[in-house]
């Protein structure tokens, strides 16, 4: 990865930092003073005013529900709020992706690079589920089949893997990330949105976290993140989360709070996800634990 995004998922500075120190000659790669778009391989070392840096050990992923109004950005002078206030603080944590400030729901934050390359390469066609509330209403037939077959935006095609009506818009499946993508694809087949949520990612749902709410992944779940990715499965446990009862047989999967049941897709990608998460803990901002 470029040095100046290892400087950053390590813990040391913000990518924009990250450029400043590496312009003022502090930081060496294999004792060679690095420039600005050096890349780190892997073995490489790097020190910053002589000091070793490292990638953090302990790796964990948190899964957020983004409330509407918040930045998925660790700087920005304009924004008044940003996720990470939401989160507890861990060395080089990052958002996995991002959504915009007026886009709610799932957001995962970890600080296992490897990890959120693959899940965000586009070959990897990790699907991500959205729900839309739209000014016009319910999305019909004739639009769903416009988004899957695709539309052509500013920056080209997008293309939804699946689109089907509900109650006051649609729901949709894509595998891309491009920057405002949906609500670009659903003005263009004239449903501009009110209302966006994110509900799942791979095989990760929102399920009842309410908004500002995070939890820990457990292994078994960071393990399906893995294979969703088409990446090996990490040799160690990634993380030891808060001990949970284990699921009776027969639970069902968590019931969104931003969608009824009877609402849910059968995309084959995220089929046998998520089971037992009713016995998961999701936490707020101050630490407080709440049944989810």
């Amino acid at each position: 990865m470029r040095l100046q995004q290892f400087l950053a998922r390590a813990g040391i500075a913000s990518r924009r930092k990250a450029e400043d120190l590496i312009r003022a000659g502090r930081v060496t790669i294999n004792e060679q003073v690095a420039s600005i778009g050096a890349v780190v391989q892997p073995g490489d070392i790097v020190r910053l005013d002589g000091e070793r840096v490292r990638m953090p050990q302990k790796k964990v992923v948190i899964a957020l529900h983004k409330p509407k109004g918040y930045t998925t950005t660790h700087e920005d002078e304009h924004a008044e709020k940003i996720v990470y206030e939401l989160v507890p603080k861990h060395p080089g944590l990052h958002a996995v992706g991002r959504l915009d400030k007026d886009t709610e729901g799932l957001l995962l934050l970890t600080n296992d690079g490897h990890l959120t390359q693959h899940l965000t390469h586009p070959r990897n066609q990790v699907p991500k589920l959205y729900r839309a509330w739209c000014k016009n209403g319910r999305v019909s037939e004739k639009a769903c089949q416009q988004l899957v077959q695709g539309v052509v935006l500013g920056d080209g095609l997008a293309q939804a893997l699946e689109a089907h009506p509900t109650r006051n818009g649609v729901k949709l499946v894509l595998t891309e990330g491009r920057k405002r993508e949906v609500r670009r694809m659903l003005n263009k087949v004239g449903y501009p949105v009110e209302r966006l949520v994110r509900l799942a990612m791979g095989p990760i749902e929102l399920g009842e976290l309410e908004a500002g709410e995070w939890r820990y992944l457990t292994p078994d779940e960071i393990k399906l993140l893995y294979t969703s990715a088409q990446l090996p499965r990490p040799k160690t446990q990634a993380q030891k989360p808060t001990p949970t009862p284990k699921a009776k047989t027969g639970t069902r999967p968590q019931k969104s709070t931003v969608e009824s049941s009877s609402e849910r897709l059968s995309t084959r990608q995220r089929q046998g996800t998520n089971r037992g998460s009713t016995d998961r803990q999701a936490h707020t901002r101050a630490g407080r634990t709440n049944k989810a």
